[in-house]
Protein backbone atom coordinates (compact mmCIF):
# COMPACT_ATOMS: atom_id res chain seq x y z
CA UNK A 1 0.00 0.00 0.00
CA UNK A 2 1.50 3.65 -0.87
CA UNK A 3 2.06 5.86 2.15
CA UNK A 4 0.03 8.39 0.87
CA UNK A 5 -3.12 5.65 0.46
CA UNK A 6 -2.82 4.75 3.67
CA UNK A 7 -2.26 7.76 5.85
CA UNK A 8 -5.48 7.35 7.92
CA UNK A 9 -4.30 3.68 9.15
CA UNK A 10 -0.35 3.79 9.18
CA UNK A 11 1.48 5.85 11.73
CA UNK A 12 3.68 9.01 9.95
CA UNK A 13 6.47 7.50 11.79
CA UNK A 14 6.83 4.40 9.71
CA UNK A 15 7.20 7.33 6.83
CA UNK A 16 9.62 9.23 8.67
CA UNK A 17 12.00 5.78 9.38
CA UNK A 18 11.24 4.10 5.68
CA UNK A 19 12.46 7.50 4.40
CA UNK A 20 15.23 8.24 6.57
CA UNK A 21 16.70 4.32 6.00
CA UNK A 22 16.20 4.71 2.11
CA UNK A 23 18.54 7.83 2.13
CA UNK A 24 21.05 5.91 4.43
CA UNK A 25 21.35 2.83 2.09
CA UNK A 26 21.49 5.64 -1.01
CA UNK A 27 24.51 7.62 1.27
CA UNK A 28 25.99 4.30 1.67
CA UNK A 29 26.01 4.06 -2.06
CA UNK A 30 27.47 7.33 -2.56
CA UNK A 31 30.35 6.63 -0.11
CA UNK A 32 31.16 3.38 -2.30
CA UNK A 33 31.17 5.62 -5.26
CA UNK A 34 33.43 8.08 -3.98
CA UNK A 35 35.66 5.67 -2.64
CA UNK A 36 35.59 3.85 -6.41
CA UNK A 37 36.28 6.87 -8.01
CA UNK A 38 39.38 8.00 -6.20
CA UNK A 39 41.57 5.08 -6.72
CA UNK A 40 40.69 6.06 -10.51
CA UNK A 41 42.15 10.10 -9.94
CA UNK A 42 44.86 9.53 -6.94
CA UNK A 43 48.14 9.99 -8.37
CA UNK A 44 51.19 10.77 -5.61
CA UNK A 45 48.45 10.36 -2.57
CA UNK A 46 46.43 13.40 -4.17
CA UNK A 47 43.71 13.92 -6.56
CA UNK A 48 45.01 14.20 -9.86
CA UNK A 49 43.40 17.58 -11.99
CA UNK A 50 44.69 15.62 -15.40
CA UNK A 51 43.04 12.47 -14.24
CA UNK A 52 39.86 13.87 -13.04
CA UNK A 53 39.55 15.49 -16.57
CA UNK A 54 40.57 12.33 -17.90
CA UNK A 55 37.70 10.27 -15.96
CA UNK A 56 35.06 13.07 -16.19
CA UNK A 57 31.71 11.67 -16.98
CA UNK A 58 32.62 8.96 -14.21
CA UNK A 59 33.45 12.36 -12.04
CA UNK A 60 30.73 15.07 -12.83
CA UNK A 61 28.04 11.50 -12.39
CA UNK A 62 29.83 11.43 -8.65
CA UNK A 63 28.19 15.21 -8.48
CA UNK A 64 24.78 14.33 -9.59
CA UNK A 65 24.83 11.35 -7.71
CA UNK A 66 25.93 13.64 -4.38
CA UNK A 67 23.30 16.01 -5.38
CA UNK A 68 20.10 12.86 -5.62
CA UNK A 69 21.42 11.99 -2.41
CA UNK A 70 21.18 15.23 -0.64
CA UNK A 71 17.90 15.75 -2.15
CA UNK A 72 17.12 12.53 -0.41
CA UNK A 73 18.47 13.47 2.52
CA UNK A 74 16.71 17.08 2.10
CA UNK A 75 13.46 15.21 1.58
CA UNK A 76 13.85 13.21 4.78
CA UNK A 77 14.71 16.43 7.15
CA UNK A 78 11.00 17.95 5.36
CA UNK A 79 9.22 15.19 5.97
CA UNK A 80 10.08 15.49 10.09
CA UNK A 81 9.77 18.90 10.30
CA UNK A 82 5.89 19.32 8.22
CA UNK A 83 4.74 16.17 11.01
CA UNK A 84 6.39 17.85 13.68
CA UNK A 85 4.04 21.22 12.86
CA UNK A 86 1.21 18.75 12.18
CA UNK A 87 1.32 19.73 8.47
CA UNK A 88 1.53 16.50 6.69
CA UNK A 89 -1.44 15.61 4.83
CA UNK A 90 -1.91 13.88 1.79
CA UNK A 91 -0.90 16.38 -0.50
CA UNK A 92 2.57 16.19 1.12
CA UNK A 93 3.16 12.76 1.50
CA UNK A 94 2.17 12.11 -2.29
CA UNK A 95 4.91 14.68 -3.49
CA UNK A 96 7.47 13.34 -1.04
CA UNK A 97 6.54 9.58 -1.84
CA UNK A 98 6.94 10.10 -5.48
CA UNK A 99 10.07 12.53 -5.36
CA UNK A 100 11.98 9.80 -3.35
CA UNK A 101 10.62 6.83 -5.72
CA UNK A 102 11.72 8.56 -8.89
CA UNK A 103 15.36 10.03 -7.18
CA UNK A 104 16.20 6.09 -6.20
CA UNK A 105 15.25 4.56 -9.42
CA UNK A 106 17.30 7.05 -11.11
CA UNK A 107 20.32 6.21 -8.43
CA UNK A 108 19.62 2.73 -9.60
CA UNK A 109 18.92 3.10 -13.14
CA UNK A 110 21.13 5.80 -14.50
CA UNK A 111 21.04 9.77 -14.10
CA UNK A 112 20.29 12.19 -16.71
CA UNK A 113 23.45 14.68 -16.44
CA UNK A 114 21.86 16.54 -19.61
CA UNK A 115 19.48 15.19 -22.27
CA UNK A 116 21.81 12.50 -23.61
CA UNK A 117 24.36 12.08 -21.11
CA UNK A 118 23.23 9.68 -18.60
CA UNK A 119 25.63 8.16 -15.35
CA UNK A 120 25.08 4.48 -14.02
CA UNK A 121 26.80 3.50 -10.63
CA UNK A 122 28.73 0.96 -12.89
CA UNK A 123 30.32 3.97 -14.34
CA UNK A 124 31.60 5.27 -11.56
CA UNK A 125 33.30 2.20 -10.32
CA UNK A 126 30.51 0.80 -7.97
CA UNK A 127 31.20 -2.67 -7.71
CA UNK A 128 27.81 -5.66 -8.48
CA UNK A 129 28.02 -6.63 -4.50
CA UNK A 130 27.68 -2.64 -3.81
CA UNK A 131 25.06 -2.05 -5.92
CA UNK A 132 23.24 -5.00 -4.85
CA UNK A 133 23.92 -4.10 -1.34
CA UNK A 134 21.82 -0.90 -2.00
CA UNK A 135 18.51 -2.76 -2.98
CA UNK A 136 17.18 -2.76 0.43
CA UNK A 137 13.57 -3.44 1.15
CA UNK A 138 12.98 0.43 1.76
CA UNK A 139 14.50 1.54 -1.15
CA UNK A 140 12.75 -1.33 -3.14
CA UNK A 141 9.21 -0.19 -1.65
CA UNK A 142 10.08 3.29 -2.38
CA UNK A 143 10.85 2.48 -5.60
CA UNK A 144 7.66 0.17 -6.19
CA UNK A 145 5.25 2.23 -4.50
CA UNK A 146 6.87 6.16 -4.74
CA UNK A 147 6.30 6.94 -8.49
CA UNK A 148 3.25 5.02 -9.39
CA UNK A 149 0.37 5.46 -11.82
CA UNK A 150 -2.07 5.98 -9.59
CA UNK A 151 -0.14 8.22 -7.32
CA UNK A 152 0.35 10.55 -9.96
CA UNK A 153 -3.31 10.44 -10.77
CA UNK A 154 -4.31 10.90 -7.10
CA UNK A 155 -1.55 14.12 -6.97
CA UNK A 156 -2.97 15.53 -10.52
CA UNK A 157 -6.49 14.88 -8.86
CA UNK A 158 -5.62 17.29 -5.66
CA UNK A 159 -4.10 20.08 -8.12
CA UNK A 160 -7.30 22.29 -9.22
CA UNK A 161 -8.57 21.42 -5.94
CA UNK A 162 -6.28 24.26 -3.93
CA UNK A 163 -4.14 26.94 -5.14
CA UNK A 164 -0.72 25.79 -6.86
CA UNK A 165 1.14 28.09 -4.34
CA UNK A 166 -0.38 26.42 -1.33
CA UNK A 167 0.17 22.84 -2.20
CA UNK A 168 4.06 23.99 -3.48
CA UNK A 169 5.43 26.65 -1.72
CA UNK A 170 5.12 25.20 1.80
CA UNK A 171 9.24 25.55 2.52
CA UNK A 172 8.96 25.08 6.58
CA UNK A 173 10.34 28.68 7.05
CA UNK A 174 9.21 31.14 10.05
CA UNK A 175 6.58 33.28 9.93
CA UNK A 176 8.67 36.74 9.41
CA UNK A 177 10.05 34.98 6.45
CA UNK A 178 6.95 34.05 4.66
CA UNK A 179 5.30 37.44 5.55
CA UNK A 180 8.12 38.85 3.22
CA UNK A 181 7.10 35.98 0.75
CA UNK A 182 4.03 37.40 0.67
CA UNK A 183 4.90 41.12 0.47
CA UNK A 184 6.81 39.65 -2.66
CA UNK A 185 4.04 38.06 -4.34
CA UNK A 186 1.60 41.10 -3.75
CA UNK A 187 4.26 42.99 -5.50
CA UNK A 188 4.74 40.41 -8.14
CA UNK A 189 0.85 39.83 -9.17
CA UNK A 190 0.36 43.54 -9.24
CA UNK A 191 3.14 45.32 -11.01
CA UNK A 192 5.80 42.45 -12.50
CA UNK A 193 3.43 39.64 -13.68
CA UNK A 194 1.11 41.97 -15.76
CA UNK A 195 3.97 43.54 -17.68
CA UNK A 196 6.63 41.30 -17.48
CA UNK A 197 6.39 39.70 -21.11
CA UNK A 198 5.69 43.11 -22.83
CA UNK A 199 8.92 43.99 -21.48
CA UNK A 200 10.35 40.73 -22.47
CA UNK A 201 9.33 41.18 -25.93
CA UNK A 202 10.39 45.00 -26.24
CA UNK A 203 13.52 44.15 -25.10
CA UNK A 204 12.81 46.83 -22.47
CA UNK A 205 14.61 47.93 -19.29
CA UNK A 206 12.81 47.17 -16.09
CA UNK A 207 11.24 50.49 -15.73
CA UNK A 208 12.81 52.49 -12.73
CA UNK A 209 9.48 52.96 -10.97
CA UNK A 210 9.78 49.19 -10.27
CA UNK A 211 13.42 49.64 -9.38
CA UNK A 212 12.01 52.60 -6.73
CA UNK A 213 9.47 50.30 -5.67
CA UNK A 214 12.16 47.57 -5.37
CA UNK A 215 14.43 49.90 -2.76
CA UNK A 216 11.43 50.88 -0.75
CA UNK A 217 10.71 47.16 -0.31
CA UNK A 218 14.12 46.51 1.11
CA UNK A 219 15.20 44.35 -1.59
CA UNK A 220 18.23 45.84 -2.41
CA UNK A 221 19.40 46.07 1.34
CA UNK A 222 17.82 42.01 2.67
CA UNK A 223 21.26 41.08 3.77
CA UNK A 224 23.22 44.04 4.46
CA UNK A 225 23.75 45.04 8.27
CA UNK A 226 21.79 47.42 10.06
CA UNK A 227 23.95 49.45 10.81
CA UNK A 228 24.78 50.35 7.28
CA UNK A 229 21.17 50.52 6.49
CA UNK A 230 20.01 47.04 5.91
CA UNK A 231 17.41 44.74 7.13
CA UNK A 232 20.48 42.68 8.34
CA UNK A 233 18.46 39.37 7.20
CA UNK A 234 20.06 36.06 6.24
CA UNK A 235 20.26 34.48 2.92
CA UNK A 236 16.86 32.76 3.58
CA UNK A 237 15.46 35.51 3.13
CA UNK A 238 17.38 36.15 -0.21
CA UNK A 239 15.79 33.21 -1.85
CA UNK A 240 12.32 33.91 -0.74
CA UNK A 241 12.47 37.09 -2.06
CA UNK A 242 14.64 36.08 -5.65
CA UNK A 243 11.94 33.26 -5.88
CA UNK A 244 9.19 34.82 -5.84
CA UNK A 245 10.82 38.35 -8.16
CA UNK A 246 11.67 35.74 -10.82
CA UNK A 247 7.96 33.42 -10.31
CA UNK A 248 7.08 36.96 -11.97
CA UNK A 249 9.83 38.06 -14.24
CA UNK A 250 13.58 36.67 -13.88
CA UNK A 251 14.57 39.88 -15.02
CA UNK A 252 13.45 41.37 -11.86
CA UNK A 253 14.91 39.20 -9.87
CA UNK A 254 18.18 38.94 -11.11
CA UNK A 255 18.47 43.13 -10.45
CA UNK A 256 18.00 42.25 -6.67
CA UNK A 257 20.44 40.19 -6.75
CA UNK A 258 23.52 42.22 -8.18
CA UNK A 259 23.29 44.25 -4.73
CA UNK A 260 23.59 41.31 -2.68
CA UNK A 261 27.01 40.03 -4.51
CA UNK A 262 28.19 43.73 -4.71
CA UNK A 263 27.39 44.05 -1.07
CA UNK A 264 29.19 40.65 0.11
CA UNK A 265 32.23 41.31 -1.99
CA UNK A 266 32.60 44.78 0.45
CA UNK A 267 31.11 43.17 3.32
CA UNK A 268 34.06 40.44 3.13
CA UNK A 269 36.83 42.46 1.58
CA UNK A 270 36.82 46.05 1.60
CA UNK A 271 38.00 49.09 3.87
CA UNK A 272 35.88 50.02 6.69
CA UNK A 273 36.09 53.22 4.77
CA UNK A 274 34.84 51.72 1.32
CA UNK A 275 32.18 50.17 4.04
CA UNK A 276 30.53 53.29 5.12
CA UNK A 277 30.73 54.82 1.91
CA UNK A 278 29.05 52.37 -0.27
CA UNK A 279 27.06 49.74 1.83
CA UNK A 280 23.93 52.00 2.39
CA UNK A 281 23.84 53.51 -0.57
CA UNK A 282 23.61 49.61 -2.02
CA UNK A 283 21.08 49.12 0.83
CA UNK A 284 18.99 52.11 -0.16
CA UNK A 285 19.07 51.25 -4.13
CA UNK A 286 20.54 54.61 -4.30
CA UNK A 287 23.17 53.56 -7.01
CA UNK A 288 22.77 49.77 -8.72
CA UNK A 289 25.69 48.10 -8.94
CA UNK A 290 27.04 45.85 -12.09
CA UNK A 291 29.85 42.71 -11.94
CA UNK A 292 32.23 43.35 -14.59
CA UNK A 293 34.39 39.85 -14.75
CA UNK A 294 34.34 37.91 -17.78
CA UNK A 295 36.56 38.28 -20.62
CA UNK A 296 36.01 37.12 -24.50
CA UNK A 297 37.75 33.65 -24.93
CA UNK A 298 38.07 33.15 -20.99
CA UNK A 299 34.49 32.27 -19.87
CA UNK A 300 34.66 30.38 -16.63
CA UNK A 301 38.45 30.87 -16.62
CA UNK A 302 38.97 33.72 -14.47
CA UNK A 303 42.73 33.21 -13.91
CA UNK A 304 43.63 33.79 -17.70
CA UNK A 305 41.71 37.19 -17.21
CA UNK A 306 43.82 39.41 -19.32
CA UNK A 307 42.47 42.98 -18.57
CA UNK A 308 45.14 45.29 -16.99
CA UNK A 309 44.92 47.88 -14.42
CA UNK A 310 48.17 50.15 -14.15
CA UNK A 311 48.64 52.40 -11.31
CA UNK A 312 49.38 56.40 -12.69
CA UNK A 313 49.70 59.57 -10.14
CA UNK A 314 47.03 57.86 -7.77
CA UNK A 315 44.72 56.23 -9.72
CA UNK A 316 44.40 52.69 -11.59
CA UNK A 317 44.38 53.05 -15.54
CA UNK A 318 41.90 49.76 -16.79
CA UNK A 319 42.82 48.37 -19.94
CA UNK A 320 40.98 45.84 -21.43
CA UNK A 321 37.79 44.09 -22.85
CA UNK A 322 35.28 42.53 -20.83
CA UNK A 323 31.65 40.20 -21.98
CA UNK A 324 28.50 39.27 -21.28
CA UNK A 325 27.94 42.35 -18.54
CA UNK A 326 24.22 42.15 -17.08
CA UNK A 327 22.74 45.85 -16.71
CA UNK A 328 26.28 47.82 -17.03
CA UNK A 329 24.10 51.01 -18.46
CA UNK A 330 22.30 52.02 -15.71
CA UNK A 331 25.04 50.99 -12.92
CA UNK A 332 27.02 53.67 -10.96
CA UNK A 333 29.40 50.86 -9.62
CA UNK A 334 31.20 48.47 -11.48
CA UNK A 335 33.25 45.66 -9.18
CA UNK A 336 35.42 45.23 -11.55
CA UNK A 337 38.34 42.44 -12.13
CA UNK A 338 41.57 43.08 -13.34
CA UNK A 339 45.14 42.00 -13.66
CA UNK A 340 47.55 44.46 -11.58
CA UNK A 341 50.34 41.91 -11.40
CA UNK A 342 51.25 41.27 -15.07
CA UNK A 343 53.73 38.83 -13.91
CA UNK A 344 52.03 37.06 -11.74
CA UNK A 345 50.24 33.85 -13.40
CA UNK A 346 46.94 33.24 -12.36
CA UNK A 347 44.29 34.28 -9.86
CA UNK A 348 47.39 35.69 -7.82
CA UNK A 349 48.10 38.91 -9.96
CA UNK A 350 44.10 39.55 -9.85
CA UNK A 351 42.66 42.84 -8.32
CA UNK A 352 38.75 43.87 -7.47
CA UNK A 353 38.12 47.42 -7.69
CA UNK A 354 34.86 49.62 -7.26
CA UNK A 355 35.04 51.57 -10.56
CA UNK A 356 32.26 54.13 -10.82
CA UNK A 357 30.30 55.28 -13.69
CA UNK A 358 27.93 57.92 -14.71
CA UNK A 359 24.23 55.97 -15.91
CA UNK A 360 24.08 56.21 -19.95
CA UNK A 361 21.36 55.26 -21.72
CA UNK A 362 20.79 53.77 -25.10
CA UNK A 363 21.44 56.19 -26.97
CA UNK A 364 24.85 57.15 -25.26
CA UNK A 365 25.46 54.31 -23.04
CA UNK A 366 28.75 54.31 -21.67
CA UNK A 367 29.08 58.72 -21.36
CA UNK A 368 32.31 57.68 -19.43
CA UNK A 369 36.18 58.47 -20.90
CA UNK A 370 38.04 55.70 -21.71
CA UNK A 371 34.86 53.19 -21.73
CA UNK A 372 32.90 51.53 -24.75
CA UNK A 373 30.76 48.91 -25.32
CA UNK A 374 28.20 47.77 -27.14
CA UNK A 375 25.01 45.21 -26.54
CA UNK A 376 24.56 41.60 -26.98
CA UNK A 377 21.22 40.63 -28.12
CA UNK A 378 19.45 37.60 -26.15
CA UNK A 379 16.97 35.11 -26.50
CA UNK A 380 15.74 35.35 -22.71
CA UNK A 381 16.61 37.15 -19.12
CA UNK A 382 15.75 40.57 -20.62
CA UNK A 383 15.06 43.59 -18.74
CA UNK A 384 18.80 44.76 -17.85
CA UNK A 385 20.72 43.96 -21.14
CA UNK A 386 23.69 42.24 -21.75
CA UNK A 387 27.23 43.79 -23.03
CA UNK A 388 30.33 43.89 -24.26
CA UNK A 389 32.70 46.29 -22.76
CA UNK A 390 36.07 48.08 -23.82
CA UNK A 391 38.28 50.10 -21.15
CA UNK A 392 41.23 52.38 -22.57
CA UNK A 393 43.24 54.05 -19.91
CA UNK A 394 39.51 54.55 -17.87
CA UNK A 395 40.34 55.46 -14.38
CA UNK A 396 39.80 54.10 -11.46
CA UNK A 397 40.93 55.69 -7.98
CA UNK A 398 43.62 54.20 -5.87
CA UNK A 399 41.41 54.35 -2.90
CA UNK A 400 38.74 52.53 -4.99
CA UNK A 401 40.76 49.17 -4.94
CA UNK A 402 38.93 46.69 -2.75
CA UNK A 403 40.45 46.39 0.46
CA UNK A 404 43.40 48.87 -0.23
CA UNK A 405 45.62 45.19 -0.89
CA UNK A 406 46.84 44.03 -4.95
CA UNK A 407 46.50 40.57 -5.81
CA UNK A 408 43.58 39.97 -3.60
CA UNK A 409 40.79 39.98 -6.05
CA UNK A 410 40.04 36.13 -6.86
CA UNK A 411 40.66 35.46 -3.26
CA UNK A 412 37.64 38.17 -2.44
CA UNK A 413 35.64 36.96 -5.39
CA UNK A 414 35.39 33.59 -4.02
CA UNK A 415 33.77 34.66 -0.97
CA UNK A 416 30.80 35.27 -2.81
CA UNK A 417 30.18 31.98 -4.91
CA UNK A 418 28.22 30.29 -2.29
CA UNK A 419 25.79 33.25 -2.48
CA UNK A 420 25.67 33.67 -5.34
CA UNK A 421 24.94 30.12 -6.26
CA UNK A 422 22.57 29.80 -3.84
CA UNK A 423 20.29 32.34 -5.11
CA UNK A 424 21.06 31.07 -8.86
CA UNK A 425 19.17 28.37 -7.03
CA UNK A 426 16.47 30.45 -6.32
CA UNK A 427 16.06 31.96 -9.02
CA UNK A 428 15.84 28.70 -10.85
CA UNK A 429 12.73 27.78 -8.32
CA UNK A 430 10.98 31.01 -9.64
CA UNK A 431 11.41 30.11 -13.04
CA UNK A 432 9.87 26.54 -12.61
CA UNK A 433 7.19 27.99 -10.45
CA UNK A 434 5.95 30.14 -12.96
CA UNK A 435 6.41 27.41 -15.90
CA UNK A 436 4.13 25.43 -13.55
CA UNK A 437 1.55 27.66 -13.24
CA UNK A 438 1.43 28.71 -16.90
CA UNK A 439 1.49 24.75 -17.62
CA UNK A 440 -1.29 24.26 -15.14
CA UNK A 441 -3.57 26.84 -15.93
CA UNK A 442 -3.53 26.22 -19.78
CA UNK A 443 -4.01 22.06 -18.88
CA UNK A 444 -6.89 23.24 -17.18
CA UNK A 445 -8.90 25.39 -19.48
CA UNK A 446 -7.72 24.15 -22.73
CA UNK A 447 -10.53 21.49 -24.10
CA UNK A 448 -9.54 18.74 -26.49
CA UNK A 449 -11.30 15.77 -27.83
CA UNK A 450 -14.34 17.07 -24.86
CA UNK A 451 -12.15 17.08 -22.08
CA UNK A 452 -9.32 19.48 -20.48
CA UNK A 453 -6.12 18.54 -21.01
CA UNK A 454 -5.25 17.90 -17.54
CA UNK A 455 -7.24 14.73 -17.97
CA UNK A 456 -5.10 13.18 -19.95
CA UNK A 457 -2.21 11.16 -17.93
CA UNK A 458 0.92 12.44 -20.18
CA UNK A 459 -0.22 15.67 -19.62
CA UNK A 460 -0.48 15.71 -15.74
CA UNK A 461 1.75 13.27 -15.20
CA UNK A 462 4.63 16.26 -16.79
CA UNK A 463 3.04 18.59 -13.86
CA UNK A 464 3.10 16.66 -11.13
CA UNK A 465 6.53 15.88 -11.76
CA UNK A 466 7.36 19.47 -12.18
CA UNK A 467 5.71 20.35 -8.86
CA UNK A 468 7.55 17.34 -7.42
CA UNK A 469 11.09 18.38 -8.41
CA UNK A 470 9.96 22.06 -7.76
CA UNK A 471 9.89 21.05 -4.60
CA UNK A 472 12.96 18.95 -3.96
CA UNK A 473 14.90 22.16 -5.28
CA UNK A 474 12.88 24.29 -2.97
CA UNK A 475 14.31 22.22 -0.32
CA UNK A 476 17.29 21.76 -1.15
CA UNK A 477 18.24 25.84 -1.90
CA UNK A 478 16.91 26.26 1.68
CA UNK A 479 19.03 24.02 2.92
CA UNK A 480 22.16 25.39 1.58
CA UNK A 481 20.83 28.53 2.54
CA UNK A 482 20.42 27.58 6.40
CA UNK A 483 24.30 26.66 6.10
CA UNK A 484 25.64 29.51 4.97
CA UNK A 485 23.51 31.19 7.43
CA UNK A 486 25.02 29.36 10.19
CA UNK A 487 28.38 30.12 8.91
CA UNK A 488 29.46 27.01 7.20
CA UNK A 489 31.31 26.06 4.45
CA UNK A 490 28.93 25.25 1.85
CA UNK A 491 30.13 25.45 -1.52
CA UNK A 492 29.27 21.48 -1.87
CA UNK A 493 25.72 22.40 -1.11
CA UNK A 494 25.03 25.72 -2.86
CA UNK A 495 26.07 24.15 -6.31
CA UNK A 496 23.89 21.23 -5.65
CA UNK A 497 20.94 23.31 -5.21
CA UNK A 498 22.30 25.18 -8.15
CA UNK A 499 22.83 22.28 -10.58
CA UNK A 500 19.63 20.83 -9.86
CA UNK A 501 17.68 23.35 -9.73
CA UNK A 502 18.91 24.86 -13.21
CA UNK A 503 17.81 21.11 -15.08
CA UNK A 504 15.03 21.00 -13.02
CA UNK A 505 13.68 24.97 -14.58
CA UNK A 506 14.40 23.88 -17.57
CA UNK A 507 12.52 20.83 -17.77
CA UNK A 508 9.73 22.96 -15.90
CA UNK A 509 9.76 25.21 -18.96
CA UNK A 510 10.29 22.41 -21.61
CA UNK A 511 7.22 20.14 -20.18
CA UNK A 512 4.77 23.40 -19.55
CA UNK A 513 6.07 24.90 -23.26
CA UNK A 514 4.89 20.91 -24.69
CA UNK A 515 1.49 21.39 -22.70
CA UNK A 516 0.79 24.48 -24.65
CA UNK A 517 1.44 22.82 -28.22
CA UNK A 518 1.62 24.96 -30.92
CA UNK A 519 0.80 27.78 -28.73
CA UNK A 520 4.00 27.85 -26.42
CA UNK A 521 6.13 27.76 -30.17
CA UNK A 522 4.01 31.43 -30.59
CA UNK A 523 5.96 34.87 -29.26
CA UNK A 524 2.37 35.84 -28.16
CA UNK A 525 2.42 33.22 -24.99
CA UNK A 526 4.36 33.95 -21.59
CA UNK A 527 5.36 30.32 -21.63
CA UNK A 528 7.65 30.94 -24.50
CA UNK A 529 9.51 33.38 -22.44
CA UNK A 530 9.93 31.46 -19.44
CA UNK A 531 11.64 29.19 -21.92
CA UNK A 532 14.45 31.33 -22.86
CA UNK A 533 14.77 32.30 -19.68
CA UNK A 534 14.99 29.02 -17.93
CA UNK A 535 17.98 27.75 -20.85
CA UNK A 536 20.77 30.23 -18.86
CA UNK A 537 20.29 28.80 -15.73
CA UNK A 538 22.42 26.28 -17.14
CA UNK A 539 24.90 28.53 -17.95
CA UNK A 540 25.50 31.55 -15.43
CA UNK A 541 26.95 31.20 -12.68
CA UNK A 542 29.46 28.48 -13.23
CA UNK A 543 27.99 26.02 -16.44
CA UNK A 544 26.70 22.75 -15.35
CA UNK A 545 30.00 21.40 -16.25
CA UNK A 546 31.96 23.36 -14.23
CA UNK A 547 29.54 23.29 -11.12
CA UNK A 548 29.78 19.22 -11.14
CA UNK A 549 33.63 19.51 -11.63
CA UNK A 550 33.32 21.72 -8.60
CA UNK A 551 31.33 19.81 -6.44
CA UNK A 552 33.34 16.01 -7.86
CA UNK A 553 36.80 17.90 -6.77
CA UNK A 554 35.36 18.46 -2.99
CA UNK A 555 34.14 14.98 -2.78
CA UNK A 556 37.12 13.30 -3.64
CA UNK A 557 39.64 15.59 -1.99
CA UNK A 558 37.72 15.57 1.67
CA UNK A 559 38.64 12.02 1.41
CA UNK A 560 42.25 12.94 1.74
Amino acid sequence: MSIAEGLDVVLKEDFIERLRAASKAAGEVLDKARTALRKRVVEDDRVSGRLVDEHQHAAHGLAWLATYVEAIRQLDAYTERLIAEDRFGAIEALMIEIGAGEYLSQIAGGIPMSQNEIVRLSDLGVDDHAIHAFYTDEVVDLMRTGNTPQNRASLAELMPSRESSAMLEDSGLDEMLEQIREEMRKFNEAEIKPHAHEWHMENAYIPLEIVGHMAELGVFGLTIPEEFGGMGLGKESMCVVSEELSRGYIGVGSLGTRSEIAAELILGGGTDAQKAHWLPKLASGEILPTAVFTEPNTGSDLGALKTRAVKEDGAYKITGNKTWITHPVRADLMTLLARTNPDEPGYKGLSMFLAEKPRGTDENPFPANGMTGGEIEVLGYRGMKEYEIGFDGFEVPAENLLGGEEGNGFKQLMQTFESARIQTAARAVGVAQSAYDLGLRYAQERIQFGKPLIAFPRVSDKLVMMAVETMIVRQLTYFAAREKDSDRRCDVEAGMAKLLGARVAWAAADNALQIHGGNGFALEYPVSRVLCDARILNIFEGAAEIQAQVIARRLLETME
